[in-house]
């Protein structure tokens, strides 16, 4: 990344500001200024968060807003109620009470003395989400928003419910939030108050895995706040971004269709990253187009953004299979608008082991083709929501393949290029009232090396939809969709597309709650969006170089560790994925706090049996400066049998006293038995 110093505005920091609410409450921000904005008030963008303004971000809020402030804006970075140094307590993601929040803290920054009176809201992740969400509640002052990596539906899109099944990630993302709610304010920011709020937290957050599982379908719980409820809420232009490596890319391609204000969609090769800090790459000047974005609908400067293509991607070119890439190379694309005329529903026929393009004159008959996966299938998937910095991605598939269906189309005489989300339409039957299949779409060398290039989850019993499934019938037939994930692919002269399908694919995705017999039916559809190549490709815009402003001085204190292992004991035939994330121990030099932070995970399973499945993640966070000393730890098991979830979960909190012995301040346990339905 380029470190941009000489910016046109000179930026000065307000680090101790608090906005009050309505009901007493206090959200803490940062906030980064042109040094005259008082006296040439500018349009303030605000980034709204639950992830600790005061440490966790403030290595990233370093390089993006003081680049934004020294453009001439007022950069906004507020802790959400219940986290970092704001009052309160956060009990679940996207209450109403963080809408009202955020509406009324546009409000305050429309009316300070440094703002024009016009709001920009960005932000990745919960940020991205929140942006899109308050955009659809209406703040007069919100003009305009950026949502990275996010979705506006809740219950398909965010860790939770993939096609009616529970992802596993749902277990990842609420061992997260119950490390960051379990964390104390600084009391440089907020005082003496720090151990009251503390308490507060540790004592009223709650587990909220539990909720989650409570809400196994597509009920209003989800749909409170999901913006694809009603699209038309939304009045306000939308830069919608992310990456093929995330699990957030099918929301672009939604918006993208169905809003109906003035709309971007951007998607590049990266995991759950900003594009200018994206891996793999190439990373992207994103912060130049930010810039860009907010001149145009917060300054009302003509920045020529609108008369670029609505949809941007980059069409990735074929590469070896590997948990973690660099770069992914490739080339940049556009369409118009979305969906595009431009692409054709290419269908392919799939018999018993082959995929015919439509109107393949071979002789085809009808097969009833049986499947049960061993719960090994899908080991080696990778993540649901990437951040491809660490071998989170999917490996060759040729070890998942041995416990599927595969249907494999003959190496193409001419190059393919994909654009969009294929589909998959077939008929099934299942010896058990409740099933899955994961379905797969992989790229075939001619060394036989699988690269995976997209997948898609269906509960079967979600398959008229997931707000009311409905058991299957054992034996009876049914006529079912998959829809994969949105793709942006070239398969090469010479190589082979391959539909691989399986009814288990866990980690990824919670096994159904007994051995599971599917048959499938040969004569089934796969509909792939392909798009031919164009010269105007060649004339796009070059996006540039990442810039960002200074970076924040960190000290490394303690190496950290990575890694991802499957191990299986031949003794008890117990396999296990093992991911562990230790960031090791670091100082952020300007506040002087020393941070130990660690994440582990492990998913395992005896034989092929589902009841052995298990889920445990484990968290250590430690903060440290001068006298005042923390730690918290948690614990969170996810275990099931054919009728119910299990959880067991533990929270320890502790002040760290070198010379009179550490002191437990918080000490709590759950265990929750929660039935399933159909899931």
């Amino acid at each position: 990344m380029r470190t941009i110093t000489d910016l046109p505005h000179e930026v000065r920091v307000i680090e101790n500001v608090f906005i009050p609410m309505r009901d007493g409450v206090r959200l803490a921000a940062r906030i980064w200024l042109p040094v005259d904005a008082e006296k040439n008030p500018v349009p303030a963008v605000l980034e709204y968060l639950p992830y600790r303004k005061r440490d966790s971000t403030r290595g990233r809020d370093a390089l993006n807003h003081p680049y934004m402030a020294g453009h001439g804006y007022a950069c906004v970075r507020v802790d959400m109620r219940g986290s970092g140094d704001s009052d309160g307590v956060l009990r679940d993601e996207y209450l109403a009470d963080e809408h009202d929040d955020a509406c009324e803290v546009i409000a305050w920054l429309a009316a300070q003395p440094w703002c024009d009176g016009s709001v920009g809201m960005m932000g990745i992740s919960w940020g991205g989400f929140n942006s899109l969400q308050v955009a659809a509640r209406r703040p007069p002052a919100l003009k305009a928003i950026v949502s990275a990596s996010a979705t506006e539906d809740l219950y398909v899109d965010n860790m939770h419910y993939m096609g009616g099944c529970l992802l596993s990630d749902n277990l990842s993302e609420a061992t997260v939030m119950f490390a960051f709610n379990s964390l104390p304010p600084d009391p440089a920011i907020v005082g003496d108050r720090w151990r009251e709020m503390w308490q507060e937290r540790l004592e009223g957050s709650g587990l909220w895995i539990e909720k989650w599982l409570e809400h196994q379908h597509r009920d209003d719980y989800w749909k409170r706040a999901s913006v694809n409820e009603d699209y038309s809420a939304v009045r306000c232009p939308v830069l919608a971004v992310g990456g093929w490596a995330d699990g957030y890319t099918n929301a672009i391609f939604r918006l993208m269709e169905h809003l109906d204000v003035p709309r971007k969609g951007l998607i590049g090769p990266w995991g759950h990253k900003y594009p200018h800090l994206g891996v793999p790459g190439p990373a992207i000047g994103f912060l130049q187009e930010v810039v860009r974005w907010w001149d145009h609908w917060l300054k009302g400067i003509d920045t020529g953004v609108m008369d670029e293509p609505m949809v941007r991607a980059w069409m990735q070119d074929p590469v070896k299979p590997n948990p973690s890439y660099a770069e992914r190379p490739g080339r940049w694309v556009a369409e118009p608008s979305w969906p595009s005329p431009d692409i054709e529903s290419r269908r392919y026929i799939f018999d018993r082991h082959a995929l015919h393009a439509d109107g393949d004159p071979t002789t085809r008959e009808e097969r009833p083709l049986t499947l049960q996966s061993p719960l090994s299938v899908g080991m080696f998937a990778g993540k649901w929501a990437s951040y491809a910095a660490t071998p989170d991605l999917p490996t060759d598939q040729r070890d998942e393949d041995g416990g599927a269906l595969v249907f494999e189309t003959e190496s193409l005489d001419a190059p393919m290029e994909i654009l969009g989300q294929p589909e998959l339409e077939l008929e099934v039957s299942s010896a058990t009232p409740v099933a899955m299949l994961a379905a797969r779409l992989s790229d075939i060398a001619p060394n036989g090396e699988a690269t995976r290039v997209t997948y898609g989850l269906l509960n079967l019993t979600h398959r008229d939809g997931s707000e009311n499934p409905q058991p299957l019938e054992p034996g009876k037939r049914y006529r079912v969709r998959i829809q994969l994930n949105g793709m942006g692919q070239v398969f090469p002269a010479g190589h082979r597309i391959r539909l691989s399908i399986s009814t288990s694919y866990f980690p990824l995705a919670w096994p159904s709650p007994t051995p599971t017999e599917v048959t499938v039916f040969t004569g089934g559809e796969l509909v792939l969006p392909v798009r031919s190549p164009r010269e105007d490709d060649a004339q796009l815009r070059d996006l540039g170089e990442p810039e960002g402003a200074p970076p924040l001085g960190i000290t490394d204190l303690e190496p950290g560790e990575h890694h991802w292992r499957t191990t299986r004991d031949l003794a008890t035939g117990v396999s296990t994925l093992d991911i562990l994330d230790d960031e090791g121990a670091f100082r952020i030099d300007e506040t002087g706090t020393v941070i130990r932070r660690r994440t582990q995970e492990w998913f395992s399973f005896g034989g092929n049996d589902p009841d052995s499945v298990r889920g445990e993640t484990r968290t250590l966070r430690r903060y440290e400066r001068d006298d005042w000393r923390t730690e918290v730890r948690t614990r969170t098991v996810l275990t099931s049998t054919p009728d119910e979830f299990v959880v067991n979960a533990e929270l320890d909190a502790f002040e760290l006293d070198d010379d009179h012995g550490d002191r437990r301040v918080h000490s709590q346990s759950w265990q929750r038995r929660i039935p399933r339905d159909l899931v």
